[in-house]
């Protein structure tokens, strides 16, 4: 009998339970990871995070490693040929929002140095520490993320509405919504 607590929204899927308990809400400051992030979550507009998890290698794959730089440089051909992969959601203003959102991601590094610099103003640079005790008192948006997605929209950013960054933010750990009585509450909270 497993006797850890995790957070209400886990369900027994292992690879739920993996990203859970190794990934949600810890701190991310490498900017692949960020713009990884970034891909999945306005990927996942619609649909349960689940289904994003288990096409996350198949994204890895048709989108150069998360790099940037490169699916910036995406031409028509190459949105055609993830229109046609089995191995993503191949929905057509997703895919298209990959692009568009690598050119404004390389934007920002350029004004700001890296995206990490910029995202984590939101927050004041540290981590937001939430004391929920029932996954009913989780928001899907914040004042932090309503200001994010607002200043990502006017960088031309698509699929990054408020409810998205709001849980881009706990993916990456600007915010921390473990349950007070997940046992990775206490973990990620001693995480910069």
């Amino acid at each position: 009998m497993n006797d850890i607590r995790r957070c209400g929204w886990v369900t027994s899927d292992p690879l739920y339970i993996r990203y859970h308990d190794t990934e949600w809400g810890v701190p991310v400051h490498d900017d692949r990871k960020i713009f990884e992030f970034l891909i999945l979550e306005g990927a996942q507009a619609g649909l349960s995070w689940l289904t994003i998890l288990k096409r996350r290698q198949g994204y890895c794959n048709a989108f150069c490693g998360f790099d940037p730089e490169r699916i910036a440089r995406f031409s028509e051909a190459d949105i055609q040929k993830r229109l046609k992969d089995p191995g993503i959601i191949r929905n057509k203003l997703k895919v298209r929002s990959a692009v568009t959102n690598a050119q404004a991601f390389l934007k920002i590094q350029e004004a700001f140095g890296t995206f990490d610099a910029y995202a984590w103003r939101f927050v004041d640079g540290a981590p937001i520490i939430n004391h929920y005790t029932g996954q009913d008192q989780v928001p899907a948006t914040s004042s932090q993320s309503d200001a994010f997605s607002k200043d990502l929209c006017k960088r031309g950013f698509k699929f990054t509405g408020s409810t998205i960054i709001y849980a881009y933010m706990q993916a990456t750990g600007m915010v921390n919504d473990h349950l007070v009585s997940c046992f990775r509450y206490e973990e990620v909270m001693a995480l910069k």
